[in-house]
Formats: C-alpha cells, structure tokens, sequence
C-alpha cells in the first residue's frame, strides 16, 4: 500500500514518511518496484562498448607511435609489425571508397536515360479524369492526384502559357 506523503513517477518512486528516511525505488520493465540499484544490459554493454574503444586506440597509438627501444624496455617484445598501422587504415579508407564508388555506379546504372518513357510514365500514372462535374461558385472541389501531360507542361514552359 502506498502512503499519502509518496510521489509516483514512471520510472521512480521517492516515498516520504515521518517514520523513516527518504527512499529511492526504481521501477523495473514489470512495474514492480525493488530498492536495489541494478542497471540495464544496454547500459552495461555501452558503458564496456566505450571502455573497451578508448583502451584499444590508447593501445593502437602506442604500439604505432612509440619508439621500438621504449617498448622493449618496458618489456614488450612481441608486437605485430609497423606497416599494419598504416596498413589497415588505408585499405579500409580505400574500402569504403570504392564501394560508395560501386553503389553510385549501380545507382548510374539502374536509371533509365533521359530521352525512355519509363521517366514519365509507371505503373501508377494516372491522366486527369475529365468527368469531374465543377460546382458553380466558390466552392470548388480539390482535383484528384493525377499525373500533368508532357504535352501541358511543354506548353506552359515553352508558349509563355498560351
């Protein structure tokens, strides 16, 4: 049961009594309360994910920086060579270029040419439907999407309108 001096909130609840001190509980995904502080698995993995980033680029940039007589006398002597620090980063960013290279190929390659009527017309193209009865006066209906002719538009950039 909860006391009248309690504040509810989504994900926490602070109960304030005059017999005790302050509490802080925590809702869990059931929404049940429990006292312990226990963190999500997204929160864990994220916060391993970023130390784990940080100790393998600290690492990476020792092995790739410092000079080869400071690392034996600290007592590392097995390291992979130097050139896969170069190496690694130049056939990845050599990677990505050629494959964005291939995607806009495939892009280039897939778009029919400019002169194809696949550019005008599809499946869903629609022409105007001229049925449509006009009420007189200001209330006038909004036209159903439909697609506008070549022809139209030819005449509207071409004839100043005519």
């Amino acid at each position: 049961m909860e006391d009248q001096h309690s504040v509810n909130s989504p994900r926490r609840i602070l109960s304030f009594t005059k017999r005790r001190r302050a509490t802080v509980s925590f809702l869990d995904h059931d929404g049940k309360a429990y006292s312990g502080f226990s963190p999500k698995t997204s929160e864990v993995y994220g916060f391993v994910g970023s130390i784990t980033t940080v100790v393998t680029t600290v690492l990476f940039l020792v092995w790739a920086y410092v000079p080869q007589r400071w690392l034996h006398a600290i007592g590392i002597s097995y390291y992979p060579s130097r050139y896969w620090a170069l190496a690694v980063p130049a056939y990845a960013m050599v990677t990505v270029v050629l494959a964005l290279s291939f995607y806009i190929g495939l892009n280039f390659m897939s778009t029919p040419s400019s002169t194809s009527l696949n550019t005008m017309f599809d499946e869903f193209s629609r022409e105007p439907s001229n049925s449509v009865s006009v009420p007189e006066g200001d209330e006038q209906p909004i036209e159903p999407i439909s697609e506008i002719g070549i022809h139209k538009i030819n005449a509207l950039m071409f004839n100043n309108g005519k």
